[in-house]
């Protein structure tokens, strides 16, 4: 693997956004594409530590596809590389997001035809499978781990519930840790958390509950709402979105159920972090005032819902690192990564249901799989090809 002090960052945010481009759908189909370009083309790392940070991540709350790849930043250089990674990744589809809140009446006005991107869904199984194979190989080194992935595989196919995802991965470390017949599990290592992280998370967690108490204003409640919906949720857009709907829509009627379900449609087919909605529904909350107003609802939404995982990554990150050096947490990975493989293998068999098994969507996946393999072909080629596709069929 290239040595890290050697990477040039200009290098590496070329390669998020290139990430960016291609990250169509949730967290397990941007895993596909993290794999492709950060592991396969690139080695930035390899797919058994892209395994454990996204079974980190998913074991936190927050945007777990965010907080992985603000991760590999961490790891390449540091703090201050994870925030730039964090803007390259998200900040493009923020102000599109935000954009299309004000282009609302226009778009629907337009009436975009979905079917425009009916092949991404397939495009992102492929993505999804060549990861599966990749990191299946690495990760399935014996029948313990191989129980482990069918066992994360199968809990998370039928049980598609936010709490279930981090439980299995801690069942994987507990059963990998009691069937080792390693000794000595437990060495001492010195950690050093960086508390200033972890400090500002309660800073903002309570200053911004304290606030809207005090300050009637509907950026700080906005604000508030999304910090919360950040520090709440576990795993991708698909499991933020219904509790935003619930208080946007329900509770507060920011907006209709059309606006809200239009937006969601428009997400779908943008690049990038499904956290990204939070733009798009902010800047619609805050409609009815000014320009100023609107944008600044956009910006309370967008920054909201990403703070709290992003101060959360960098607290636990450092510490990870410490904590990977005992023995018996280096054991339990063994089955965390085991189990995070079968989460990932399972994504591929739910989008690929979700887009339906006819005979183009499963040449859609296929092609993609071919030139997934062809490595010299980037993933924005591909999705352009798969959207041109779309177009034209």
């Amino acid at each position: 693997m290239e040595n890290q002090n050697k990477i040039s960052w200009r290098i590496f945010l070329k390669d998020v956004f290139i990430c960016s481009l291609g990250a169509y759908g949730g967290p397990e189909a941007h895993y596909g594409v993290f794999t492709d370009q950060m592991v396969i083309k690139k080695g930035y790392l390899n797919e058994e530590e892209l395994v454990e940070l996204i079974a980190l991540c998913s074991i936190l709350p927050g945007p777990t596809s965010t907080q992985t790849i603000v991760s590999i930043g961490h790891k390449i250089g540091g703090p201050l590389l994870a925030f730039l990674t964090m803007l390259v990744w998200a900040l493009p589809v923020l102000i599109a997001m935000t954009l299309l809140s004000f282009l609302y009446q226009f778009l629907e006005g337009m009436n975009i035809s979905h079917s425009v991107l009916r092949y991404i869904g397939p495009m992102a199984v492929g993505f999804i499978v060549v990861a599966a194979f990749h990191i299946g190989r690495k990760v399935v080194t014996d029948k313990i781990t191989l129980g482990l992935l069918l066992l994360g595989g199968l809990t998370t196919y039928f049980i598609r519930e936010p709490w279930v995802f981090p439980l299995v991965l801690v069942v994987g470390g507990i059963v990998s840790i009691l069937t080792s017949k390693e000794k000595d599990l437990w060495n001492t290592v010195k950690l050093n958390p960086p508390w200033g992280y972890l400090i500002a998370f309660v800073i903002f967690t309570a200053g911004s509950i304290l606030l809207t108490l005090v300050w009637d204003n509907r950026i700080v409640h906005l604000f508030e709402s999304f910090y919360r919906y950040g520090y709440l949720v576990f795993g991708g857009g698909q499991v933020v979105v219904p509790v935003m709907y619930s208080e946007l829509v329900e509770v507060n009627q920011f907006m209709t159920n059309q606006e809200f379900l239009t937006g969601y449609g428009l997400v779908q087919g943008l690049p990038g972090p499904m956290f990204s909605f939070s733009a798009y529904a902010g800047g619609m909350a805050a409609r009815g005032g000014s320009l100023l107003k609107q944008v600044s609802g956009a910006v309370a939404g967008g920054i909201g819902i990403f703070l709290p995982g992003l101060l959360l990554i960098y607290f636990i990150y450092p510490i990870w690192e410490s904590l990977k050096k005992i023995k018996g947490i280096k054991v339990s990975l063994k089955g965390i990564n085991a189990v995070a493989g079968g989460l990932i293998t399972v994504a591929a068999i739910i989008l690929m249901q979700r887009s339906g098994f006819t005979m183009d969507n499963i040449i859609v996946m296929l092609l993609t799989i071919v030139l997934l393999s062809i490595k010299k072909i980037p993933a924005p080629f591909i999705v352009l090809m798969v959207l041109a596709a779309g177009f034209l069929i």
